[in-house]
């Protein structure tokens, strides 16, 4: 089979390669390399790819949003599913530049869904996000939640790219799974992120900013049980039967959380990256930031029961994993 990984040179997409690649996939992948971080790490993630897995992992740079260019790219490539991981990412910086996202986020979406749709792919998985469910109260969050009121156009963005998928499945009967990510971290992680920023700033001395004083959850997911998640899904597509499927669709579309399934407190998580690095994190207190919500925590029993997936990596053990390839790595990418 030949899989086609969109955003492959980002975080997930370099991990999902390695292990699709190592089974014996042949893959396709594609990103822009936008520089919404230090490029140098994506070109880093790809190389290690070519070293790996020479000739059965292919990349071509496009932009996903640019039609015309992502049908030239893939003019002749065989492709048996899709994995579409390529977004604009953050929360914060949803704020900041909101039309990044509309571009990336909905306008790429759109044409994977009409790639999808018109090479009358076996199945397309695409990425979404635990930020949809905005400031729900009631935890855990299970897809059986309502999600009609996002904090940050990140989520609305994610929330549309879902309704886009139900619409398409709907009218094409193309089988689509949405994963709503939780908090993913591990080696060739992203710097935007609290585990590199938090890491970085303690080996350096500098202050961490520990938002809403503290008082935060967040379900970390290691890297290693996001793929194990990914690939359980691509190889079980949501069958065309018109049975109800996790998230509410009687289409060929399902909608699972994919997390660590438990809440961890942000101090904790501080303190067990102060424990990896060996030296103390001066916490400087900030407010809470707009957009950003107090808690998340995944209810994976859907997941479980129609994948058979369940994360086993805590952050006692993938923190001080992350923060050994990091100081391997420290300084290299500014």
């Amino acid at each position: 089979m030949t899989i086609l990984i969109t955003g492959m040179a980002g975080f997930i997409g370099y991990h999902l390669a390695h292990a699709l690649a190592s089974r014996g996939e042949d893959v396709v992948g594609i990103d822009d390399l936008n520089a919404y971080y230090p490029v140098q790490l994506k070109h880093d993630r790809l190389a290690a790819l070519a070293r790996d897995h020479g000739d059965r992992v292919r990349f071509v740079q496009v932009d996903i949003a640019d039609e015309a260019a992502l049908e030239e790219a893939l003019a002749g490539a065989e492709i048996d599913g899709i994995v579409h991981l390529a977004a604009q990412a953050g929360v914060r910086y949803s704020i900041e530049n909101p039309r990044a996202y509309a571009r990336a986020n909905l306008l790429g979406h759109l044409n994977i869904l009409e790639l999808a749709r018109t090479r009358k792919t076996a199945h397309l998985v695409y990425a979404s996000s635990s930020s949809v469910y905005g400031g729900n109260k009631e935890l855990p969050f299970r897809v059986e939640d309502r999600v009609d009121h996002p904090v940050s156009l990140y989520a609305a963005t994610k929330k549309a790219d879902e309704l886009m998928s139900e619409s398409y499945a709907h009218l094409y009967r193309t089988p689509m799974t949405g994963l709503r990510f939780f908090t993913v971290y591990g080696p060739w992680g992203r710097p935007d992120m609290a585990p590199w920023l938090f890491t970085s700033a303690i080996l350096e001395g500098r202050p961490i900013k520990v938002f809403n004083g503290g008082a935060m959850q967040r379900d970390f997911t290691y890297i290693d049980d996001i793929v194990n998640g990914i690939v359980a899904a691509l190889d079980h597509p949501p069958a065309d039967d018109r049975s109800q499927k996790a998230g509410g669709s009687v289409s060929p579309h399902a909608i699972y959380n994919i997390g660590n399934n438990r809440a961890e407190e942000l101090g904790r998580f501080v303190d067990l990256i102060e424990a990896a690095c060996g030296r103390p994190a001066v916490r400087e207190m900030m407010p809470m930031q707009p957009g950003d919500v107090v808690a998340t925590y995944a209810d994976t029993s859907a997941i479980e029961r129609d994948l058979g997936y369940r994360a086993s990596t805590t952050i006692d053990v993938g923190i001080p994993r992350f923060v050994e390839w990091f100081k391997s790595t420290h300084g290299k990418y500014k």
